[in-house]
């Protein structure tokens, strides 16, 4: 299976609870068309958390812009907002960046000239597909001839 090297997706929206599930969606959808369906639940739960703070921290209908990039190697999801106050990791917390931490195999935050960016990473090589395996050809020849059944008794 040939993969382009590099997959793109990229939307602007404003945060809300009913958007975040819309954008879930999508993202699950995305990751399907590209054959990375093993990687749905993780990065849907991971992005939704992210989408989540940007929600909590900076404000409900926030703009933020979330991208998803796919090298045929690694997947990286990022948040783009306009808060300044930088996340942190909570210990003993079960949410929030501690579930992204959890759910991916890095992530990190970057001060922006007006906010900050989010992201995560998850290792998502290009799937193998074997394809269809090849058909065995029928034996020929006279031993494999239909015989009446009359031969046969």
């Amino acid at each position: 299976m040939t993969v382009p090297l590099d997959r793109h997706y990229q939307v602007e929206m404003q945060v809300s609870a009913e958007r975040i599930s819309q954008l879930r969606r999508i993202v699950a959808a995305h990751l399907r068309h590209w054959s990375l369906d093993l990687h749905v639940r993780p990065v849907c739960r991971a992005a939704e958390e992210l989408l989540t703070n940007v929600q909590r921290h900076v404000g409900d209908d926030s703009g933020c812009v979330v991208e998803l990039r796919w090298t045929g190697r690694h997947l990286t999801v990022s948040v783009a907002d306009k808060g300044s106050r930088m996340p942190r990791l909570l210990s003993g917390g079960g949410g929030g960046l501690s579930r992204v931490m959890a759910l991916s195999d890095s992530w990190g935050t970057c001060r922006t000239d007006d906010g900050k960016v989010v992201w995560f990473t998850r290792y998502a090589q290009t799937p193998h597909t074997t394809g269809l395996l090849p058909r065995t050809p029928l034996p020929s020849g006279d031993a494999f001839r239909p015989r009446p059944v009359a031969e046969l008794v």
